[in-house]
């Protein structure tokens, strides 16, 4: 049987009340009775019960986590640090699944049922509209991966998508390449048009460069190899192509072996976000690192930070890139 905490009170010698407030963090309570009602839980085996606290507090401790892009191993990465960071903090994430059927007044409905403190997006390619519906539901909302803009609607942690494309045009450049394509995910993604206006930029003025710009239907490896083979059979071939994501990347290495073409001796591949498998001896992907790990625990730092003043205005928070050298592009060629 469990212990109540009636139980608690009486060996402590408190009112249950005094029992509850010593439980609730910032709950007023004397020195004394939290050390005797620590005692007599630790004697009894006792554990405050989340959801009877949730009714006493009105907080459930509950974080929507939200995303577009479980079929993407790289939210695999992202997803962990995530649970882990939360609960680190006695936060617990409730996940959900937005590439399906559910639509937004369902997802946000479904988090106003479950009384969540928060809700963490954390895609790249949700419509503007998403993080406005769950403030409007009187939700504090974290955008992790979302589109830079200087002026926030909702807390927002990321890169700079335009500062990424910019830093592949110059990476590939300073290869040599002339022939430069892109493949990008969904079209409709902001950080597919922001990916691509940056490397636009980036190749613009530049004497003897042409661009061919392509999408595949989602961040994902078969969309990715998928495209890759329609752009062979269609005799479009690149020099190298900086694709949106490393799992395109992947997608069109394959089809790209498939073919015979060889990487990097006959194309050059660049990729973006340097995943976990993207380091992998037979992937080698050379890529931009997107720091992931700091982009996520900033975004949990800052639902704290939100749940504990909540008029705190909308802010931007963005992290440098880099390029991380690996083995699917040619070397630097020497300034004559």
């Amino acid at each position: 049987m469990s212990v109540t905490l009636r139980e608690v009170a009486l060996r402590a010698g408190v009112s249950r009340s005094a029992v509850s407030r010593a439980f609730t963090p910032g709950a007023a309570v004397s020195a004394g009775t939290r050390k005797k009602v620590e005692e007599a839980a630790l004697e009894l085996g006792y554990r405050p019960n989340a959801l009877a606290s949730a009714l006493s507090t009105g907080r459930t401790k509950l974080i929507g986590l939200v995303s577009t892009n479980f079929h993407n191993p790289v939210f695999l990465e992202v997803f962990d640090r995530f649970t882990r960071g939360l609960q680190a903090r006695a936060l617990r994430p409730l996940l959900v699944n937005l590439s399906g059927e559910m639509t937004l007044d369902e997802a946000v409905q479904m988090l106003r049922q479950y009384s969540v403190d928060g809700v963490i997006l954390a895609s790249s390619t949700l419509p503007p509209d998403y993080p406005l519906a769950f403030r409007a539901a009187g939700l504090p909302v974290v955008h992790c991966f979302g589109r830079w803009t200087a002026a926030p609607a909702v807390h927002l942690v990321g890169v700079d998508n335009r500062a990424c494309g910019r830093m592949a045009a110059v990476t590939l450049l300073a290869r040599g390449y002339r022939r430069v394509g892109f493949l990008g995910g969904p079209e409709g993604a902001t950080s597919t048009q922001d990916r691509l206006a940056g490397f636009r930029d980036g190749l613009a003025g530049q004497a003897g460069v042409s661009l061919t710009t392509s999408f595949a239907s989602a961040y994902a490896f078969d969309a990715g190899r998928a495209e890759m083979q329609r752009l062979l059979a269609a005799g479009q071939r690149a020099e190298a192509w900086f694709c949106g994501d490393d799992i395109l990347s992947i997608g069109a290495i394959s089809a790209l072996a498939d073919a015979g073409v060889r990487v990097p001796e006959d194309v050059g591949i660049l990729g973006l976000n340097d995943m976990e498998m993207a380091a992998w001896p037979t992937i080698n992907l050379t890529t931009i690192r997107q720091p992931i790990a700091a982009i996520v625990d900033a975004a949990v730092a800052q639902m704290v930070a939100i749940l504990n003043d909540a008029g705190q205005p909308p802010e931007a928070r963005l992290f440098d890139c880099s390029i991380v050298e690996r083995g699917t592009l040619r070397p630097i060629r020497p300034q004559p």
